[in-house]
């Protein structure tokens, strides 16, 4: 009877019927494949991000690549317009200067421009992708009533910029 009297007696007792009606009801293996499911999230997440990356890696040195043609080009226009500096300085010194200069110009025009196309593109890519990851992060750890007070508070403020 005092055995039924002591209290760390019974705590351990409880302790030991509650694991075990846990274990009955097989709440260890509802635990593991939860775990089971959230691993294979994350390591699809991770394969994802991964496959992102590499994108990103190709499309960096396309552009890479881009940009050496690019040099090349203005490289080849600019031992043109040596050439042509050579073949019209019979013609006079003053008309192989422009010509020279209008060639510069546009060598450094062109450049300019395939700079600013994969900056642009660039841009372009990682914006799209952080869309689309902030995009997976949000429909993953948002609840329906988040993002539903989320699509309010854009209709209202696209409402009153409007006005």
């Amino acid at each position: 009877m005092s055995l039924l009297l002591n209290t760390d007696f019974l705590v351990v007792v409880s302790f030991v019927l509650f694991f075990a009606i846990l274990y009955y009801f097989g709440v260890h293996k509802l635990l593991g494949s939860m775990l089971d499911k959230r691993a294979d999230k994350i390591r699809s997440d991770l394969d994802e991000a991964r496959a992102l990356r590499e994108e990103a890696q190709a499309l960096l040195a396309s552009y890479e690549r881009k940009q050496k043609e690019v040099e090349k080009l203005a490289e080849e226009i600019v031992n043109r317009a040596a050439e042509d500096a050579r073949a019209a300085s019979a013609a006079g010194k003053e008309e192989l200067e422009r010509t020279v200069a209008r060639r510069l110009r546009a060598a450094e025009d062109q450049i300019a421009s395939a700079e600013a196309s994969a900056i642009r593109q660039v841009r372009n890519e990682a914006i799209t992708v952080a869309v689309a990851a902030a995009t997976e992060v949000m429909r993953a750890k948002m609840s329906d009533s988040d993002a539903a007070g989320l699509i309010d508070a854009a209709i209202k403020e696209t409402g009153a910029r409007l006005q």
